[in-house]
C-alpha cells in the first residue's frame, strides 16, 4: 500500500515536471515567434538593434503596456525596460501590431521627431482607422502644413479667442457655481463636460444640446479605443470605438449636409464657426471633399477638448500642492478685478493679456505634463543612432 502511493507520488511529480518543462519550452518558443517573423529577416543588421523585448505572438508587449498605464504606476511599463536592459534610452518591442523602437530620452527624442529626411509620421493603422485617413496624422508633411495654415487662424490667436470670450467666462462661471453645490466631484469628468461645451460652441456654434450628448458619448467610446489593442470583435474597447466613429461621422455627415443645403442660392457671410470655415474653405489646390470636413473637425474636437481639460486639471492641481504660488497667481487675478471700471461687465481681452504669471504657469503645466503619452514616427530608411 505504502509503495502504491510512493508510485502514485512519483508519477504525479513527472507528470508536473514533464508539464511544468513542456510549457517551459512553449513559452520560449512563442517567446521567439515575433523574432522570427520580424529580427531574422534583417540578416546582420539584427545585432544592431537595441536591447529589448519583441514580446509575445501578434500581440507584442500591448498587455503589459495597457494594464501599466491602467494602475497606479504607469511609468512601471518603461521601468520594466531599464531594470532589465539598462538605462539605454531605446529598446526594441512589438506595439500596436508592429516592430518598433521605443526612444526615452530627450537627445534621441528630438533627433526622431526632427529629421524629417530619415523620418515620417507613423501612426499605427488602428489608430489612422478610428480618428481618420484625413486628419493630420494620417497625412504628409507638406499636406499638414497646408490644412493647419488653412483651418487653424479661425481658432487661434487673440482676435479669435476675442470672439469667444463672454461665452467661455459666462459657462466658467456657472459651472463653478454648479459644482460647488455637487459636494464631492470628480474634477476631471467635468472639466471635461466644460471644455467640450466651449469647443462645440467654436465648432459648431448652432448645435443643439441634444447634438452635444450624444456627440460627447460617442467621443469618450472613441479615445478608449484609440488606447485599446486592436481586437475588432463585440465586447472589446476597439470594436466600441470603430462604432463610435461610424456614429459621429453620421452625426458630422448631417451637419454638414444641413449646412451645404442652407448655402444653396445665396453666398453666404463671413463664417460663424469652424464649420463654416472648413465648407467654406479654398485656395489654389481645391477645395476640402465631405470626407475631409468630417477627418478635421472629428480630430480638431476631440484634440481639442481632451488636450484642454487634462491641462486645467493639472495646472489647478500644481497650484494647490504649492500654496505660494497660488497666492501669487490669485493676487494677480484680484489685481485686475482692483483696475477694473465699476461700468465694466465681465472680462476683456486686454485683461487676458495682463495675466502675465497666469501664462507662466500655465506654460510650466505644458512643460511638465506631456498629454499624449507616446508620439509615433516611421523610418524611411535604415537609421544609425548611437551604434
Amino acid at each position: 500500500m505504502i509503495m502504491m502511493m510512493m508510485m502514485c507520488s512519483m508519477w504525479m511529480w513527472v507528470v508536473l515536471v514533464a508539464i511544468a518543462g513542456a510549457l517551459l519550452v512553449l513559452r520560449s518558443i512563442l517567446k521567439n515567434v515575433n523574432w522570427w517573423l520580424y529580427e531574422s529577416k534583417l540578416g546582420v543588421k539584427q545585432y544592431s538593434l537595441p536591447p529589448g523585448d519583441m514580446g509575445w505572438p501578434f500581440i507584442g508587449n500591448m498587455w503589459s503596456f495597457l494594464s501599466a498605464f491602467k494602475s497606479k504606476d504607469p511609468d512601471s511599463f518603461i521601468s520594466s525596460f531599464v531594470s532589465r536592459f539598462g538605462r539605454t534610452g531605446m529598446y526594441k518591442t512589438m506595439m500596436f501590431g508592429n516592430p518598433s523602437i521605443i526612444v526615452t530620452t530627450p537627445e534621441i527624442c528630438k533627433r526622431v521627431l526632427t529629421d524629417d529626411d530619415k523620418f515620417t509620421p507613423g501612426w499605427p493603422q488602428s489608430t489612422i482607422e478610428l480618428i481618420g485617413k484625413r486628419s493630420f496624422i494620417s497625412m504628409s508633411y507638406e499636406e499638414h502644413k497646408r490644412l493647419r495654415r488653412l483651418t487653424s487662424s479661425s481658432i487661434n490667436g487673440m482676435e479669435a479667442l476675442s470672439l469667444y470670450l463672454t461665452y467661455i467666462e459666462k459657462n466658467v462661471k456657472s459651472s463653478l457655481e454648479k459644482w460647488a453645490n455637487m459636494g464631492q466631484i470628480e474634477f476631471l469628468t467635468e472639466i471635461r463636460k466644460l471644455t467640450f461645451k466651449i469647443i462645440m460652441h467654436i465648432f459648431l456654434s448652432s448645435e443643439s444640446e441634444h447634438v452635444m450628448e450624444a456627440l460627447e458619448r460617442e467621443y469618450t467610446a472613441l479615445n478608449h479605443g484609440v488606447r485599446a489593442m486592436c481586437i475588432n470583435i463585440p465586447g472589446f474597447a476597439y470594436h466600441k470605438a470603430f462604432k463610435a466613429r461610424k456614429n459621429l461621422v453620421a452625426i458630422f455627415q448631417s451637419i454638414v449636409d444641413e449646412r451645404r443645403n442652407l448655402r444653396k442660392g445665396y453666398l453666404p457671410g463671413k463664417a460663424k464657426d469652424m464649420m463654416d470655415a472648413l465648407i467654406d474653405l479654398e485656395d489654389d489646390e481645391r477645395k476640402l471633399s465631405d470626407e475631409d470636413i468630417i477627418d478635421i473637425m472629428l480630430m480638431y474636437l476631440n484634440a481639442g477638448h481632451e488636450s484642454s481639460g487634462h491641462i486645467t486639471m493639472w495646472a489647478t492641481f500644481f497650484l494647490q500642492k504649492h500654496p505660494e504660488y497660488l497666492q501669487k497667481a490669485k493676487a494677480e487675478q484680484e489685481e485686475i478685478i482692483r483696475r477694473r471700471p465699476s461700468t465694466q461687465k465681465g472680462l476683456t481681452l486686454k485683461e487676458v493679456r495682463e495675466m502675465d504669471f497666469l501664462y507662466k504657469v500655465i506654460d510650466e503645466t505644458l512643460r511638465v505634463i506631456t498629454f499624449s503619452l507616446v508620439v509615433f514616427r516611421e523610418a524611411k530608411t535604415d537609421v544609425n543612432i548611437n551604434g
